[in-house]
């Protein structure tokens, strides 16, 4: 029969016609293939109905399958997984989900499975199934965790993991494919009895990601087929507004900018029915929300704020209202990035560089959130030369420039958590377990000796602590590897999961009443009386116990910005690419934001150069200060750390030298007392890739960043406990034990599978090896210019003003930045 003349068809055509939809061709060819029971990847622009692409296709094959039976009240079991990386997007997916199912008059239930679900729903789970549950990546490993899990899946017909972009490229990602061989193994083992039963099929959807055939092949990787790579012929239309500032300074300097074009903004947010505001950190966030209140008094009610950090019932109670159009204006942060429908939302501010192509059109794409909508979005800079990065995104946003996500490799920590997981609920069989993650693309390299050393670990706690029976987890009884020690079963399932932060404080009211979280390093700054501001009120320190701030509210005038771990982006390859290409460009630019930038430019041109694209600019300047070595590589300040030290180890090596170093996306700084020895004759050889890892070990202090990443990665393996809830350890305790575990086996087993892949991670991820090493033959196929300005020049003011902006407070920095810019204005 002709797939469009099946009765699933044509149901479901019916459903969308009386809705007046018209089903996209990328639909219908989602549909045709999961009723074929085909596995793939749906790549679409966002607001065209990705979700129904996949759900529908499932619809559609089960009513193919139960013609006549489809809208009975029969108990089907778990049909549909459906997997998320947010909380948020469940919410809105299960609204969307349970429409269609009403519409259609079945009666499947639509379950929601992540760390807000209440005891008794996950009870209700255990005893039934729903048809269709959304499970965020740590869920579906606490699923693996209980007793007879193999139950749940046996009905199993699709796995979907949605917003795949956001988790391919993180150890969440790694959990997704562990937790698909493990089914897949499970159906293989019933195919034993029944080789008519099917895999079950396997769909990602992602509207923004580079490397779609690598996208796929991680996902698929356990089904050792290749799939299908389903696109959408249509292109979102994007309009890109930007936000320019009356007066260009000549020297600018890094966040100042944005607050100044507030009452821009206003005009915008007032002719539109509902604005979303991205910042690109929590605390600036706070920072926005109360200037906004304290501009435009008459939007109080009418805005609101939205970040990770703030209480659950707050954060629900802003997106239902954007839904309902309660909301003027919302200022938020990446918890509102991904793929949630608010169709009220007509545009987007962003504040600031997104630092990636991907994040800027993911962003717009929240508005006009539907097919053939305008996504509306007006970019905000915070300084001078962001306009530069407007002009950018804007080409790679038109030729569709999408970073790449880059899989990750033998993550031997979540490899142990995952096996002891396994050990909690019904065991593990070795063989079939490394059969299993061996079809997997994060460990399809790994050996049978690295197996044999995880299995050690689980068992004997490894060479170096087999004398230490809390490390014994895992015990070999009836040909099965088992955790049946309750204290460390219970330990593992509290702590389950791959996202290991900073140590979090509950923050609430002396009377009663959560606010949210804040970090323990924050925190511990502060003395009380204190005042800070947390989901937009102001609050005063009282007192913190038991890992519980408790504030009241405070009128004070001034209120410190909390400041979050992780908060600063690096630019991103392909936007750092785009935006030499324009900077190289800009003489003969015929965009607003560059002739607007024009001044700033020929200034930099008359002082020092604007360099072209194959042009490395570094300056040479002498001050009061000492000796600068000001660099222009545009890599994203990750790489320019990297190639500080790099560069200063060189330099060190040709005379004894030391530097301070500071760094922003677009440069770096080598400051000295004496000259630096950087010249023409030796600026290739400085920047040359030979050597280059040698020089990386040598030159970073590698052991302290990797002492770093191992509590990460030894919280993550169950090396460490972070405590129960409501007792957690301190982060200096938790830092303390993972430096005492780096020891024990730095010294006494060095070859520990967790020690190296700490190492890995510094350089592969943390310092970018790869695009490290790619930027320095860049360097070396192109041309450096060597200049000696007698003046600070517009591009290294920003780099210098970060170099104090550490000692001063906000006040005393400012009229230094006054003062150093009046200085650098005198010709």
């Amino acid at each position: 029969m002709k797939f469009e003349s099946t009765p699933g068809y044509q149901t479901i055509h019916h459903f969308l016609q009386t809705r007046s939809f018209q089903p996209f061709r990328f639909q219908r060819s989602c549909w045709e293939k999961i009723n074929d029971h085909q596995s793939g990847l749906l790549n679409a622009p966002t607001g065209f109905g990705k979700t129904y692409a996949v759900f529908l296709g499932a619809l559609i094959q089960f009513i193919n399958q139960n013609p006549n039976s489809f809208t009975d009240k029969k108990k089907r079991g778990l049909q549909v997984l459906w997997i998320t990386p947010l909380k948020a997007l469940s919410k809105d997916i299960a609204r969307a989900m349970e429409e269609v199912i009403g519409g259609l008059h079945m009666h499947w239930k639509v379950g929601v499975r992540n760390g807000d679900t209440s005891a008794t729903e996950r009870q209700q789970q255990q005893k039934q199934m729903p048809e269709i549950l959304l499970i965020t990546p740590e869920s579906l490993h606490l699923l693996l965790a209980q007793k007879n899990y193999a139950l749940v899946f046996q009905s199993l017909q699709l796995i979907v993991a949605d917003e795949w972009h956001e988790l391919l490229g993180s150890k969440r990602g790694v959990q997704i494919e562990l937790a698909i061989s493990r089914i897949l193994g499970l159906r293989r083992l019933e195919q034993q009895n029944n080789p008519l039963l099917k895999d079950p099929a396997i769909w990602g959807i992602s509207a923004t990601i580079g490397n779609l055939d690598v996208a796929k092949e991680v996902l698929l990787s356990a089904l050792q087929n290749k799939g299908e790579l389903v696109q959408s012929n249509k292109k979102k239309k994007i309009s890109v507004h930007t936000i320019l500032p009356d007066t260009i300074e000549k020297f600018p300097w890094a966040g100042h900018l944005g607050l100044a074009l507030l009452p821009k903004i206003l005009p915008i947010i007032q002719k539109s029915t509902t604005t979303l505001i991205f910042i690109n950190t929590r605390g600036m966030t706070e920072n926005w929300y109360q200037a906004l209140l304290a501009a435009a008094p008459e939007f109080a009610g009418a805005i609101a704020i939205h970040h990770g950090s703030m209480q659950q019932s707050l954060r629900n109670w802003v997106e239902d209202a954007l839904h309902t159009t309660k909301l003027k204006a919302v200022v938020c942060t990446a918890s509102l990035d991904l793929g949630v429908d608010f169709r009220p939302v007509e545009t987007i501010i962003q504040v600031g560089s997104p630092k990636g192509v991907a994040r800027f059109i993911q962003r717009a794409g929240r508005s006009g959130h539907q097919p053939n909508a305008v996504s509306t979005i007006y970019f905000l800079p915070t300084h001078s030369l962001e306009l530069l990065e407007a002009v950018a995104l804007q080409e790679a946003a038109k030729e569709n420039n999408i970073e790449n996500k880059e899989p990750l490799l033998l993550c031997f920590d979540v490899l142990i958590q995952y096996l002891c997981t396994l050990a909690i609920s019904d065991g593990f069989e070795p063989e079939t377990i490394f059969k299993e993650i061996k079809n997997t693309f994060c460990y399809r390299e790994i050996t049978r000796d690295e197996f044999e050393a995880v299995l050690q670990y689980l068992t004997m706690g490894g060479k170096a602590l087999t004398a230490y029976d809390e490390y014994k987890k895992v015990e070999w009884i009836d040909g099965k590897y088992h955790i049946r020690n309750r204290k460390i079963a219970m330990q593992h399932r509290l702590h389950i999961g791959t996202i290991v932060s900073e140590t979090m404080l509950k923050v609430k009211f002396s009377g009663g009443g959560f606010i949210g979280v804040i970090e323990e390093s924050f925190i511990a700054r502060l003395e009380p009386g204190a005042v800070f501001i947390l989901a937009g009120k102001k609050l005063e320190l009282m007192h913190t116990r038991d890992m519980t701030v408790t504030v009241r509210k405070s009128n004070s005038p001034k209120a410190i910005i909390p400041s979050w771990m992780g908060g600063r982006m690096s630019l991103t390859a392909n936007l750092g690419q785009k935006l030499r290409k324009v900077l190289g460009e800009s003489n003969k630019s015929t965009a607003i934001e560059i002739r607007k930038l024009q001044p700033l430019l020929n200034l930099q041109q008359e002082r020092s150069a604007v360099p072209a694209e194959d042009e490395l600019l570094i300056e040479h300047i002498q001050t009061k200060d000492g000796y600068h070595l000001f660099v222009y590589p545009f890599e994203g300040r990750l790489v320019h750390e990297a190639m500080a030290v790099i560069l200063a180890y060189r330099l060190s090596k040709i005379i004894p030298i030391s530097f301070s170093i500071v760094m922003n996306d677009y440069g770096f700084e080598l400051l000295s007392d004496q000259p630096i020895p950087l010249t023409e004759s030796n600026a290739k050889e400085l920047f040359t890739a030979d050597h280059l890892f040698t020089d990386m070990q040598k030159s970073v202090n590698s052991t302290e960043m990797a002492k770093r990443k191992f509590r990460d990665i030894a919280v993550i393996g169950g090396l460490i406990f972070q405590g129960y809830p409501g007792e957690q350890k301190k982060a200096r305790h938790l830092q303390s034990s993972a430096s005492l575990l780096y020891k024990v086996f730095s010294d006494y087993e060095p070859d520990n599978l967790l020690l190296k892949q700490a190492y890995t991670e510094v350089f592969a991820y943390q310092m970018e090896e790869q695009r490290l090493r790619d930027m320095l033959q860049r360097i070396d196929q192109g041309k450096i210019l060597l200049r000696y300005p007698e003046q600070l020049t517009p591009f290294c003011f920003p780099i210098k003003v970060d170099s104090i902006r550490e000692e001063l407070s906000s006040e005393k920095l400012l009229d230094r930045i006054l003062k150093m810019q009046q200085e650098a204005a005198i010709r």
